[in-house]
């Protein structure tokens, strides 16, 4: 061990040294962060557990270890979302200082379930609004970040009327509220336990997949959004109108959503409906528009359990078990 590496500067950090099964999430001392000259440090309150940290935990599907180490991952601990107060700022650093309640997304260096991270003060950091607790800040970005990066692509009128697949996870929850934000008629599929819930987020028509036929029941849509990435574009069309767009959240049950939006020009010809996979990029606005809708009440996560640093692993497990209705926490202090 270092001279250097002693007690005022090891943090306590939920760490797997391989990809696998939320039984490889060891909790122990690592190193602390210090910041640089434009960075943040950050005291974390809680983190989030989501259908991100999943994939980077088990290292699939294949292609995420492009980014998170082939053979082993490269981040010490992952967690991409938290929330906690800043305990220091880089010397550069303009909009932040210590004391301030601020909540992170971070999905390229990560670092979300340990006691300290930091972040760049340039990045999706934000300071909370007054009315919204730590808990709710710790949920507020990864599932409305993906949500509103694919409302950009969805067509400006009014009149457009949207029909999202899956309401109760992070994405499809905040989606709905922002969706409803913007105006638009929104219609969600979700099960018999979470249809009041649903319905409390402002939707317009909720369908109960589990006793209704969504082909049956829902309207002639314009955009079909599935956020929860169990749907197929074959699915869609029954309700899709000629000329609609379909997009996912997620590659789809067999992988194919991003070849299909390849080959979109060609397909298009035959079925008269657009497919569009986009990838979500990350950046400061995003967050601060999210910040806003926080502020004004058009927006407020949902949160289902929170769990304890040290139960981490059953909070993924939790997780993995597809029964989470919006946001899993993890209370880091």
């Amino acid at each position: 061990m270092s001279r250097y590496f002693c007690y005022y500067k090891v943090m306590k950090a939920a760490v797997n040294d391989t990809y696998g099964p939320p039984s490889t999430i060891q909790i122990r001392d690592i190193e602390k962060p210090v910041p640089g000259l434009s960075e943040v440090l950050v005291k974390v309150h809680f983190s989030s557990v989501n259908r991100t940290d999943m994939g980077f935990l088990r290292g699939k599907p294949w292609v995420t270890r492009l980014f998170t180490g082939v053979l082993k991952p490269k981040y010490k601990t992952v967690g991409c979302e938290l929330s906690g107060v800043v305990a220091e700022v880089g010397a550069q650093v303009s909009r932040f200082k210590p004391g301030d309640k601020v909540f992170v997304f971070d999905d390229k260096d990560f670092g979300g379930y340990a006691e300290y991270k930091v972040i760049h003060e340039d990045k999706m950091i934000e300071k909370i609004p007054d009315k919204i607790s730590f808990e709710q800040a710790a949920v507020a970005l990864e599932g409305a970040h993906y949500a509103l990066f694919y409302i950009y692509k969805i067509p400006k009128s009014k009149k457009t009327k949207i029909f999202v697949n899956g309401a109760t996870g992070a994405i499809g929850s905040a989606g709905v509220q922002l969706l409803k934000a913007a105006g638009y008629y929104v219609e969600a599929s979700c099960t018999t336990a979470q249809v009041q819930t649903i319905k409390n987020l402002g939707v317009d028509k909720v369908i109960d997949w589990q006793k209704q036929d969504i082909a049956k029941v829902a309207s002639r849509c314009d955009v079909y959004f599935d956020a929860v990435g169990k749907s197929t574009f074959k699915e869609a069309r029954k309700i899709l109108k000629p000329g609609g767009l379909y997009m996912s959240s997620e590659l789809g049950p067999y992988g194919q959503n991003p070849i299909w939006a390849i080959f979109n020009p060609m397909q298009k010809i035959v079925t008269k409906r657009h497919i569009k996979f986009p990838i979500p990029t990350t950046n400061k606005r995003e967050a601060q528009i999210i910040r806003q809708h926080l502020e004004d009440g058009t927006f407020l996560p949902l949160i289902d359990k929170v769990y304890d640093l040290k139960d981490i692993s059953k909070a993924f497990e939790y997780v993995e078990s597809g029964q989470k209705v919006g946001n899993v926490l993890i209370k880091i202090v």
